[in-house]
């Protein structure tokens, strides 16, 4: 029948038409939802470290010097070095140390003892090829190496919450090493394998006295900054907090907004310009969730105080535990 001329029932195709763009809204919701996570780092939007116990290692090298100076009797030394141990600090992890076939098990082991406590694991990924250009942390795996202990990392550290620091120096020294595309590639792979394990990623990104943020922030926008949660910064350095914020900020900007992360651990005087092992630096701010609405997640401490940077300025082999350093940093933070 002919219904030309016919008015025709409005307010079922509304309905209908209601219905099909809630539906819509819903699936848009989904895919938004979704992309925000995996943008994040495998997270939700909201600060990582907001209401989260970051883990202290008992078996840290600050641990192990307290207890052997409590044994030599000296309660003054063992106090200072109890007070090292006892901040949550991160936790290192290089081939060196512990090898493909080990370093899952080792990792699993820190996550199992963490959530006994309720508390999370903050790690440092640092084994990447060419590490460090041959300078006093040398190292790392190779290419075929490389991609095969960062996966056996995010298998064991799967669904566990745990904290990444993703290769200190590695794009800041890219150029240096002359491996910049290969480097890029590599830092990209580690996020995706880390993300995909649920883990929360900052991909170092040097700190402000090394070069223009907006070189650092190309770098970091090509090696997927956009897929981890964000940067950090400072880590193993000195520099000041408003100096790095400043630094940070300013990338911040130049990578849709990326959130980071600042080492304080031993920045409590701030930089002579020096990096290795300078004299009469300070212990700096201890670990602690930035306020809501900054783009800057937490001051944490990642390279663990009392570790020398190298041999130069008095200092043992990059890494190792030096009593005197931690002593210094401990006395000139409390003047």
């Amino acid at each position: 029948m002919s219904t030309r001329g016919v008015a025709r029932p409005v307010l079922p195709r509304i309905g209908l038409i209601v219905a099909v763009l809630a539906i819509l809204a819903v699936l848009i919701g989904m895919v938004v939802g979704v992309g925000a996570i995996l943008s994040q780092g495998g997270i939700a939007s909201g600060n990582p470290f907001a209401g989260t116990a970051l883990y202290a290692d008992p078996a840290s090298k600050a641990a192990t010097a307290a207890d052997e100076a409590t044994e030599a009797g000296d309660s003054d030394d063992a106090a200072v070095f109890t007070r090292i141990a006892e901040v949550p600090t991160a936790i290192w992890l290089t081939p060196e140390k512990h090898p493909i076939g080990e370093v899952g098990g080792y990792v699993s082991d820190l996550v199992t003892a963490a959530a006994k406590l309720g508390q999370v694991p903050l790690f440092t990924v640092y084994g990447i090829p060419n590490r460090d250009c041959g300078n006093f942390s040398s190292g790392g795996l190779t290419v075929e190496e490389y991609p095969v202990w960062i996966d056996e990392i995010a298998t064991s550290l799967d669904d566990s919450d745990s904290i990444i620091i993703l290769e200190p120096d590695a794009l800041a020294l890219a150029d240096e090493c002359d491996n910049v595309e290969e480097r890029l590639g590599e830092v990209s792979a580690s996020v995706d394998a880390l993300v995909a394990a649920g883990l929360t990623v900052y991909i170092d990104a040097g700190h402000s006295n090394w070069g223009p943020p907006a070189d650092m922030a190309d770098l970091l926008n090509r090696a997927g900054v956009d897929r981890a949660r964000g940067f950090s910064t400072n880590v193993s350095n000195y520099n000041n907090t408003d100096r790095e914020q400043y630094y940070a900020n300013t990338i911040s900007t130049l990578t849709n907004g990326a959130h980071y992360v600042i080492d304080t651990g031993r920045n409590g005087n701030g930089s002579t310009g020096e990096w290795c092992n300078p004299a009469g630096r300070a212990l700096g701010a201890e670990p602690s969730a930035s306020p809501s609405g900054s783009a800057q997640d937490a001051g944490l401490w990642i390279k663990p105080p009392g570790e020398s940077d190298g041999e130069c300025n008095g200092g043992p082999a990059a890494g190792e535990w030096w009593d005197e350093n931690a002593l210094e940093l401990a006395a000139d933070a409390a003047r």
